[in-house]
């Protein structure tokens, strides 16, 4: 297919199950370049639980909201340059270099996070992390592409992407595993050593890519390649079609050269592209998905969950639907279309967010009252804020904990929802409420309803990840002309990247500034906005060459009827 990676449809898994006695080797590569992708997922999960102990052993932490979004942003931060870098080392040096650049950078930063004394040395371990994310990010998926038979191209780099959601989902486990031993955050960061080795190992043994290979006159090497990738009756065909696409793209490359900024903005079917490529991408972060991959046992924290090991054990299910839903995005994309399939992804994930933020809503103005009674019971241990106040009469569990950062709740042993304490936040006070088989609150209060979070989060999973979480990748490789798609290309991952930052460094400080449910309020909105923008801006892309996509963008600029299939042969819209 042309305009991006062939699709994987279900003939193509079929092939590549026949693969593992076939052509095992296919499968070698495949699978060896995609533990980036189980990396790349890994450390971009791994951090939500480790915060949750990082917060107990460094109070700096716990109690300064921006070092926490630090701590989760600054491998984003990282991320950015790796990705910016990455498209130049992978051109200048070869895929299989920037692997094992991307794994060198996964060590070392394992190595500086697992070993850090102080959050300073924590954030440096990140940076190294998010640098390999951002390599890994750009040269995995484009490895097993190049590696890879064209017939099941679009499965094997799908396999990329449900490691990056198997590796999300691996970190819960792993955070889950390390909860009761000795060091906590540090066996859960140092672990993403281990697979960085192992595939450092394994590329060692594997080739360069063919592409890359054939782009460098190294003709004889990637022929090699060729037949050990192709079966004898199609190798001599593949070779032919891979020199002449190459001598293509090195053509258009050279010609790309002359490429301003001015011009590529200036041509229609390149900005209307850029409009509906960046915008899908910016969408899909601000409507909040890594907020909840990187903060979601906060999150059901903050929901009335008051358990470390509670709060991972829930987050291990949005990353479980998150994995499932990487999966079915496969065949749904193909079936009902990108434009659709976004459509229905974002009307659930808004009517998700409404969900969240009416339960928070009742959470943070239902919290159980502060007992002056209970609160004395703890001698010595009173929050300074609660017992210097006129009027306590109308404290609650929420007002406690807003009151200060030094503020916790301790819960009434016969029931959480019946009127707590309001004391001091230390190991100390924690230690001595737990005694007394209560609940220790710090993050969110006590809820009835607090179960309808996980729903809620459930749903938001369910709904983002087969649409949102795909479709913005593939309109990306579809969408724009053959001599602006890399640039374009770069735009758009870039836009990816900054967009995150964003909104995972400011996400805490929203809870604390307006609130969980005004901040899903917000995401809310903006899923409303995106699904106008989808409507007006973005074309329907499946099973269209991209001279056909080229048309419809020099056509139109909106683009209502998305229903149905658009065809050259439709009347020309002004």
């Amino acid at each position: 297919m042309e305009g991006g990676i062939p699709e994987a449809d279900m003939s193509a898994f079929r092939e590549c199950l026949a693969l593992s006695w076939k052509n095992p080797y296919v499968l070698q590569l495949a699978f060896s370049a995609g533990i980036g992708g189980l990396l790349f997922g890994y450390d971009t999960g791994v951090i939500s639980g480790a915060l949750l102990y990082i917060r107990d052993d460094f109070k700096d932490v716990d109690r300064k909201t921006w070092l926490q979004e630090s701590i989760v942003s600054m491998a984003l931060a990282g991320a950015i340059i790796g990705a910016a870098t990455g498209g130049w080392i992978n051109d200048r040096f070869g895929r299989k270099i920037a692997i094992l650049l991307a794994d060198a950078l996964f060590l070392i930063g394992s190595i500086i996070m697992a070993a850090a004394m102080n959050p300073a040395i924590l954030i440096v371990g990140r940076v190294f992390v998010g640098l390999g994310v951002g390599m890994a990010s750009m040269a995995s998926p484009l490895y097993i592409s190049e590696a890879s038979p064209t017939r099941v191209r679009g499965a094997l780099v799908s396999l990329n992407s449900f490691l990056i959601t198997g590796g999300q989902f691996l970190s819960y486990l792993i955070n889950l595993a390390f909860t009761k031993a000795p060091g906590t955050w540090r066996w859960m960061l140092g672990v993403a050593a281990v697979p960085a080795i192992i595939q450092i190992i394994l590329m060692f043994m594997l080739p360069e890519s063919p592409r890359w290979l054939f782009r460098k006159g190294r003709d004889e090497e990637g022929k090699a390649i060729l037949r050990k990738i192709y079966p004898p009756e199609e190798v001599e065909d593949e070779i032919q079609a891979l020199k002449e696409s190459v001598d293509l793209e090195i053509k258009e490359s050279e010609s790309s050269d002359k490429i301003s900024m001015v011009k590529l903005f200036k041509t229609t079917t390149v900005r209307r592209g850029l409009y509906a490529g960046m915008g899908l991408q910016i969408f899909q972060q601000f409507v909040g998905i890594n907020t909840v991959m990187y903060y979601s046992p906060t999150i059901f924290q903050l929901a009335g969950f008051a358990s470390n090991q509670t709060a991972m054990l829930l987050s291990l299910v949005t990353a479980g639907l998150n994995a499932f839903g990487s999966i079915i995005s496969i065949y749904f994309i193909d079936k009902t279309g990108r434009k659709k399939l976004a459509l229905i992804s974002l009307t659930g994930v808004a009517l998700s967010l409404g969900l969240l933020t009416v339960i928070f809503h009742e959470t943070e103005t239902h919290s159980p009252a502060i007992s002056s009674i209970e609160t004395r019971h703890f001698n010595g241990t009173t929050c300074p804020d609660y017992s210097q106040t006129i009027n306590s009469g109308g404290w609650d569990c929420m007002k406690c904990l807003k009151a200060s950062p030094t503020c916790g709740f301790c819960a009434s042993g016969a029931n959480k929802l019946l009127p707590g304490a309001c004391l001091i936040s230390n190991d100390t006070t924690k230690d001595q409420c737990h005694s007394e088989h209560r609940l220790w609150y710090t993050r969110g209060c006590p809820s009835k309803t607090g179960w309808v979070a996980i729903v809620g989060l459930g749903l938001y999973i369910i709904f983002f990840s087969p649409g949102m979480g795909t479709v913005p990748w593939v309109i990306n490789s579809e969408i724009y002309p053959l001599r602006y798609r890399g640039i374009c290309g770069g735009m758009a991952s870039t836009a990816v990247w900054v967009s995150n930052l964003i909104v995972s460094q400011s996400f805490l400080s929203l809870t604390q500034a307006i609130g969980t449910a005004w901040t899903f309020m917000m995401f809310g909105f903006v899923a409303v906005v995106a699904i106008i923008f989808v409507i007006i801006f973005v074309p329907e892309t499946k099973g269209l060459p991209i001279e056909e996509v080229e048309k419809m963008l020099e056509k139109r600029t909106l683009n209502f009827k998305f229903w149905q299939r658009s065809s050259s042969s439709e009347p020309e819209k002004k």
